[in-house]
């Protein structure tokens, strides 16, 4: 049988190590001379088996290059010479209609390798190991199915991967889905999320929640449906892009289409960077009980009130302004301030007041800049059409758009806003609408590279600030700060809102700060002192996870910040800062309420 045939091992590597002996489930193998040592080898001094997956029976012609990789890099590493490596087969399983075959490591030699003996380490896994194994991490797991494995499906199934969820990405794309599954602890299926078969192959009869968050809105809808009428999945999340969808009353229900939650990344967007222009010089500004309380990132400069001070003189330096620092960084390093701390030119400011007092505190972390009131915007796509939109009653707005269909659309559908056919690009069309005296250039086209030249030639050409729409999140680490003064990522904007119905506990907003590394969200206090670790505490006296800090209290339509005094009582929602988002799991613990309670 075909399944049963060995891979030949190549001639130098069977001359350095010679014939594989048997094995033991200890992992301990014999060599020719009978010493017992462990299987090992491979990448970076510390590969042990590479699992490779097969399909319909067929060898994969990659697995050779993969070895011969693993191989030349070990050497280069440790210095060794000779071939180490040999592709065996060591078991066989099926898997619905793809059969795989495993391929393991040969036992590791000596005389090949004779610095250290190294490590077991799983070079690649199979999609049934990666299953079985979140499935031994506990039973509170979440089953959650995502369909669509792009920017936004693959940064969720990051964020996701390493909560102890169990996670199944679709997609028709098998690169993406290979890519994928190289880089986290996921499952995937290869097909169209729409489909009844593709949804059970990926689980659906016994997930938790499913996401579809595909190119297409149509498909997202119809999954939905399929979910709920199939499968009965309890929380189903679509993403619908076009406003002619979400501006219909009564489309998205138990009796329509059966969708629980309705992500508009376009709108996500526009209402972060409206939250921008409304307070010039802020990096970041994310908005808790509906506005009422926000938090805000700034960059402290010399000339500010508060640098070179320490926190504890905030209080002299605005006695009529209550405010929290709620973290620093300081060349890219957290610092979770006290009293003591000293802010410095530079520094990276998160603060949360309530929204009146915003600019009170930014005034004492930097010179206020002026109201922005020219605004060209590059890009008469979905979000530069609701942006122009939503702003042209305050400023004065010029639309950029080479399409000249999308120009009349545009044109036809907008009170105020100048429309511009032609190139954002296009240097003598920026000097001729004086771009030197534009207060703001934000670039919100599709492509990424376009936003950032466009954003650099207006940036040399005079305009004040500059804000650049950047897709792919690899990017916003490399402008951010230069001469691009503020980089959008929609990902990482739209990211929270789905994190929000996710998470467990009782959480009502989710946010994504520092590119995905740190997290701020609200979440609401629930239980007795008896049953609760929070209520009827002082925030001085509970026991905050390392890297965290309450920022606030909204209580009964107030705010309050945070101190060392303030009374956690039961209702109250609580906004955090997380330093590293993978401290969530402990704030869920923190938050949750003993049976006592119930």
């Amino acid at each position: 049988m075909v399944g049963r045939q060995a891979v030949p091992a190549h001639p130098a590597r069977r001359a350095v190590l010679g014939d594989r002996r048997d094995s033991s489930s200890s992992g301990h193998q014999t060599d020719s001379s009978g010493r017992r040592h462990r299987r090992a080898g491979g990448l970076a001094g510390r590969a042990a088996r590479c699992v490779v997956a097969y399909a319909a029976g067929r060898r994969h012609a990659g697995v050779r290059d993969l070895l011969d990789t693993a191989d030349r890099k070990y050497r280069r590493h440790r210095g060794v010479s000779g071939a180490y490596l040999r592709g065996q087969r060591t078991g066989y399983r099926r898997a619905g209609r793809t059969a795989t075959r495993r391929y393991q490591a040969s036992p590791w030699s000596p005389a090949a390798c004779p610095a250290r003996r190294p490590r077991r380490f799983l070079l690649r896994q199979t999609d049934q190991d990666r299953g079985s194994r979140s499935r031994r991490r506990g039973s509170k797991q979440v089953k959650i199915i995502i369909l669509g494995a792009g920017q936004v499906g693959g940064t969720l199934a990051e964020h996701l991967a390493g909560e102890a969820n169990d996670i199944t990405v679709v997609d028709t794309d098998g690169d993406r889905l290979r890519d994928l599954g190289d880089r986290l602890d996921i499952r995937t299926v290869q097909g169209k999320g729409s489909y009844p078969a593709v949804l059970r192959q990926a689980g659906a009869d016994d997930a938790d929640m499913l996401v579809a968050v595909t190119s297409s809105d149509e498909a997202n809808m119809i999954a939905c449906q399929v979910a709920h009428t199939l499968f009965h999945t309890p929380t189903k999340i679509a993403r619908i892009r076009e406003a002619a969808y979400l501006t219909r009353a009564g489309l998205f229900d138990k009796n329509a289409i059966p969708v629980d939650v309705l992500i508009s990344p376009e709108q996500v967007v526009t209402n972060y960077i409206k939250r921008l222009i409304e307070y010039p010089g802020a990096l970041q500004v994310i908005d808790f009980a509906e506005g009422k309380a926000q938090l805000v990132a700034v960059k402290a400069y010399y000339g500010g009130a508060l640098v070179g001070q320490q926190l504890r003189q905030l209080r002299a330096h605005m006695p009529n302004v209550d405010t929290r620092i709620a973290a620093i960084y300081r060349r890219d390093r957290a610092i979770l301030p006290h009293g003591d701390t000293v802010i410095e030119a530079d520094d990276e400011v998160f603060f949360i007041a309530a929204r009146a007092d915003i600019r009170a505190v930014m005034g004492e972390l930097r010179r206020l800049d002026e109201n922005y009131k020219r605004i060209v915007i590059a890009g008469g796509g979905n979000i530069g059409e609701r942006l122009a939109e939503a702003i042209e009653s305050r400023y004065q707005v010029k639309i950029i758009e080479v399409n000249p269909a999308r120009c009349r659309y545009l044109s036809e559908h907008l009170d105020s806003t100048v429309v511009l056919q032609g190139s954002s690009s296009d240097r003598d069309l920026l000097m001729e609408e004086n771009i030197n005296n534009t207060d703001l250039f934000l670039a919100l086209t599709n492509d990424d590279e376009a936003n950032i030249m466009s954003s650099l030639l207006a940036k040399r050409l005079g305009a004040r600030k500059v804000m650049t729409l950047i897709n792919n999140p690899a990017y916003v680490d490399l402008v951010q700060g230069g001469e691009i003064d503020v980089a959008v990522s929609p990902q990482l904007a739209t990211i929270g809102t789905l994190l929000a119905h996710v998470r467990r506990g009782d959480i009502v907003s989710v946010h994504s700060l520092r590119r995905g590394a740190a997290e701020a969200i609200e979440i609401v206090a629930h239980g007795d002192p008896k049953s609760s670790k929070v209520v009827g505490r002082a925030i001085k006296d509970i026991n905050l996870p390392t890297g965290t800090a309450i920022g606030a209290i909204i209580r009964d339509e107030q705010v309050l910040i945070a101190h060392d005094i303030t009374v956690i009582e039961s209702g109250d929602h609580v906004i955090m800062f997380l330093v590293d988002k993978k401290c969530i799991r402990e704030v869920e613990r923190l938050f949750q309420v003993g049976l006592s309670f119930f």
